[in-house]
């Protein structure tokens, strides 16, 4: 399914009203179309404990589905340190704060900055 952009904003807003909600921290949202096909848009949010990580994915799941998006697939709910929540055109990433740091999603999915080129002085 191809989503249009407005699609996409719809449910970028509900996914992080949805973290929202169950109190996630640190949500980050990052445009990834210049970096991927597979999706448009990352969204990372930290949880504090296993059992708050399951219920910020299955929160954003059934939101989601509610809106009308498409949930593709769900991954890693029997630990709960990272759950993802594949929605199509976006992506949700629900993880513990270790792991987000050890993994470190957002520098990965930024784009690099262009170095500048020129004479040193």
């Amino acid at each position: 399914m191809i989503a249009k952009q407005s699609d996409i904003q719809h449910f970028e807003k509900i996914a992080v009203a949805a973290l929202e909600d169950i109190k996630a921290r640190d949500i980050a949202v990052l445009d990834v179309r210049s970096l991927t096909s597979l999706y448009d848009t990352l969204i990372i949010a930290s949880a504090s404990s296993a059992r708050q990580t399951r219920a910020l994915a299955n929160h954003v799941r059934d939101k989601l589905k509610e809106a009308g998006s498409e949930i593709l697939g769900v991954e890693g709910e029997e630990t709960g340190e990272w759950v993802l929540v594949d929605a199509d055109s976006v992506v949700i990433h629900v993880m513990q704060p270790a792991v987000r740091a050890y993994y470190n999603l957002e520098e990965l999915w930024t784009p690099p900055t262009p170095k500048r080129s020129g004479a040193m002085a």
